[in-house]
């Protein structure tokens, strides 16, 4: 006699309950927060001073169409700064310059380089005292925007760590711990970014 397969039962397809794992939660919080002042950091950089300086082109994206593809100019060339008003700007590989100048007439760095044989030279202006209030003005822009990007990293932690003490994941103690450990790891990454938009401008305004 052939015995009919049985159907199986509903506890064979039935998915594992996913808890809240409140240490992950602080890692993925913590983890956003910080690539949020890395960001800043990065885009500081970018920021004329009115003196020379390879980062001020290193992050600078190239659209190389040789290549067909995106690449930072740190990646193409060998960047070097002869004097506090020169940027000098080497490609490895000479397909690259027009591409290279291409990318830096059109950024916002407000920068016109020539080329000269396989080399840009890149001359850096001194900056007017309006101009130097601009970048200012752009540094608080790009603070306030790595601000918000720490915010939201603490508002989606506390979100989880709410929905953790709904679902029986941690206790309502647990909670209040956290939540006050969320606000001091946001309030330690708004404090560097300050102090970093402190030091920035205090390097535009520098003659």
């Amino acid at each position: 006699m052939i015995r009919a397969k049985l159907p199986p039962s509903n506890t064979e397809h039935r998915a594992p309950l996913l808890t809240m794992d409140p240490e992950m939660t602080m890692l993925e919080c913590e983890d956003a927060m910080t690539k949020a002042v890395e960001y800043a950091i990065h885009e500081f950089a970018s920021v004329r001073t009115g003196k020379a300086s390879p980062s001020l082109v290193e992050g600078l994206d190239v659209h190389v169409h040789s290549y067909g593809s995106h690449m930072k100019l740190k990646q193409l060339a060998m960047i070097t700064t002869p004097d506090a008003r020169l940027i000098r700007i080497e490609p490895f590989d000479s397909a690259t310059l027009v591409d290279i100048d291409r990318a830096i007439r059109e950024s916002r760095l407000g920068l016109n380089g020539s080329i000269e044989g396989k080399v840009i030279r890149l001359p850096i202006p001194v900056l007017s005292q309006e101009r130097r209030e601009q970048m200012v003005r752009l540094i608080k822009q790009m603070g306030e925007e790595s601000k918000v990007r720490v915010r939201s990293a603490r508002r989606e932690a506390l979100e989880s760590l709410k929905k953790g003490e709904k679902d029986s994941d941690i206790t309502e103690d647990d909670l209040h711990r956290l939540e006050k450990e969320v606000q001091t790891m946001t309030d330690k990454k708004i404090s560097e970014l300050e102090q970093h938009m402190a030091s920035k401008e205090k390097e535009v305004l520098t003659v």
